[in-house]
C-alpha cells in the first residue's frame, strides 16, 4: 500500500499510524523490530545530560509488559552525548485483532524525545 508520509513504507493493513500500534490480521508468530534515536533534553543548568540513567524499550502485546508477553532491551547512559540508540528485536505470538505497540521507559528524570528515522516492524513468520 501507499505510505501516508514520504520516506515511509508500510504494506498490509495492521499498523496504524496514528495510534502506533500494529494489529494482527491473523493468529501466528511475528517478528518485531523497533529502533529509536532518543534525544535527552536535560536543562543545561544541570549540564549532567543523562548519564548514569536506564532506558528500557519494550514492545508489548495488549499493552501488557509483563510475563512472556513483550520484547524488552535496557541500556545504561554512560556517555555524555545527547543523543541515544536502542533497538529491540524478538518474535511473539499474537492472536488475530491483538496489538502491539513500543513504550519507552525514562529512569533519566529528564524529558526524552524519539527523533525522526525510529522505526517500528512487524512480519507474520507463520501460523
Amino acid at each position: 500500500s501507499q505510505p501516508e508520509r514520504e520516506r515511509m513504507f508500510h504494506r498490509g493493513p495492521g499498523l496504524n499510524l496514528t495510534s502506533g500500534q500494529y494489529t494482527a490480521p491473523f493468529a501466528g508468530y511475528y517478528t518485531f523490530s523497533t529502533t529509536l534515536y532518543i534525544a535527552c533534553r536535560e536543562p543545561r543548568r544541570k549540564r549532567q545530560g543523562c548519564r548514569g540513567s536506564r532506558l528500557r524499550v519494550l514492545i508489548c502485546v495488549q499493552s501488557c509488559c509483563q510475563h512472556n508477553s513483550h520484547l524488552e532491551s535496557v541500556s545504561q547512559l554512560e556517555n555524555s552525548s545527547d543523543l541515544f540508540t536502542i533497538s529491540v528485536t524478538g518474535t511473539l505470538y499474537l492472536q488475530a485483532g491483538q496489538y502491539a505497540s513500543v513504550f519507552v521507559d525514562n529512569t533519566a528524570g529528564s524529558p526524552l524525545t524519539v527523533q525522526g528515522g525510529s522505526d517500528f516492524s512487524a512480519v507474520l513468520l507463520g501460523v
